[in-house]
């Protein structure tokens, strides 16, 4: 163990088991060396800190580390040391934030939020973490800033619209929002101070009585057919008619009660049903929980209800397309049903029964499962029986202004 001056030519001369600490010249730096085990020379730093003595490894010979370089890095270490801090407790500190990725923080936010979240909401947020923000993931939830999200929320809003750029910004805000909340030492939410991408208008797409008449027409007799006629017919929610269960039918009685577990406002729903939309319940198929869908996945996985949403739609908008095409001489190109979405169904449902049928609004908003000033507060849970009665009335003179429409 030799004390020298760190020079290039010190350095290149060092041998295996050999130690060199700097020393014999003004620049010299106490606690400065280099080392050579096996392989290239390593360079270090001997101090004393919290009355202890530390070991810090600068880095091997070569580049970016010269004996300059190096030994520069030495005096900012020990000016570090000065201040009361710890080299080495810090670089120990940087490994575990550099392994605090933001997969893995959002790996361990999932599964908090599947505990928390309904079904769908948490597929939803999986999918914004898990695909949506990819790009970022290997990336140290203490590194990622404001730009970083900015840019990334501007890539997702240019391919893939504004709508889901929004809720991927929403989903990782809450999840940085937790990852505080849970401990870990960051100095604020990146996401906060983002652009919001610019919400599309709500939609208020009422369809005609003609465009009602073509679409029952051209559903089939299969599931996705008879789920579309119950959304029509009940002015329920997709994913609550798509995930009937059996469980949650009392066809004696003619009602369909859905659980707040799977109500968008978690308040359990009685939905009475009409001869017409008994019709469309099929007949148990063997011991299936839900009324429609694929069945399991595999052997001893659970039962699950109807998933075909989007290919499902897009064949239909088809069958649409090609029916009026076949009504049009030839030679002229028929313009396809202006754009609608199946939640369009519920909203021209609570629009006629208000507007052309009397109903009530507080009835509307009954069969909606909306919750206002009329159903809120105790009065509105005592009242929920005789709105059930309005509720059924509302919903068989819905059905009759169907039939007429279809059969017309």
């Amino acid at each position: 163990m030799a004390e020298l001056g760190i020079t290039l030519r010190t350095v290149q001369s060092l041998g295996p088991g050999e130690t060199i600490w700097d020393a014999g010249h003004r620049a010299a730096v106490r606690g400065f060396g280099v080392r050579r085990q096996r392989g290239a020379p390593v360079y270090v730093l001997k101090y004393r800190a919290h009355g202890r003595q530390r070991f810090f490894t600068i880095g091997p010979h070569g580049s970016p580390w010269t004996p300059e370089r190096a030994r520069r890095e030495a005096k900012r270490l020990l000016g570090l040391v000065a201040d009361g801090k710890d080299p080495a407790d810090d670089r120990a500190e940087a490994a575990l934030q550099a392994a605090d990725t933001l997969l893995k923080i959002a790996d361990q936010y999932l599964k908090h939020a599947k505990q928390k979240q309904r079904p769908r909401t948490y597929s939803e947020i999986e999918r914004y973490l898990l695909t949506a923000w990819k790009p970022l993931h290997p990336v140290s939830v203490f590194l990622i800033k404001r730009r970083h999200v900015a840019i990334r929320i501007a890539e997702i809003a240019t391919g893939q619209g504004a709508v889901t750029a929004a809720r991927a910004r929403a989903a990782l805000s809450a999840m940085f929002n937790w990852a505080i909340r849970e401990g870990l030492d960051i100095p604020a939410n990146p996401v906060l101070g983002t652009n919001r991408p610019a919400a599309p208008r709500s939609r208020d797409r009422v369809l005609a009585d003609g465009e009602l008449a073509e679409i029952w027409a051209a559903l089939g007799d299969d599931d996705y057919g008879r789920i579309v006629k119950l959304l029509l017919l009940t002015a329920q929610r997709r994913e609550e008619v798509g995930s009937m269960r059996r469980t949650e039918l009392d066809l004696e009685n003619s009602v369909w009660k859905i659980p707040g577990n799977r109500t968008k406002n978690h308040r359990e729903h009685k939905v009475p049903l009409t001869k017409a939309a008994i019709a469309l319940i099929p007949l148990p198929r063997g011991n299936r929980e839900y009324v429609f869908g694929d069945g399991p996945r595999r052997e001893g996985d659970n039962h699950r209800g109807y998933s075909g949403w989007s290919k499902s739609k897009a064949g239909l908008d088809a069958r649409l397309l090609a029916v009026r095409q076949k009504a049009l001489d030839a030679g002229v190109a028929a313009e396809p049903l202006p754009d609608w979405h199946l939640h369009d169904l519920r909203r021209t449902a609570a629009t006629v029964m208000a507007d052309r049928l009397g109903v009530f609004p507080h009835i509307v908003e009954a069969v909606l499962n909306h919750v206002s000033g009329h159903r809120a507060g105790v009065a509105g849970v005592y009242n929920l029986a005789r709105y059930e009665t309005d509720m059924r009335a509302a919903l068989n003179a819905w059905a009759d202004n169907i039939k007429d429409i279809v059969a017309s």
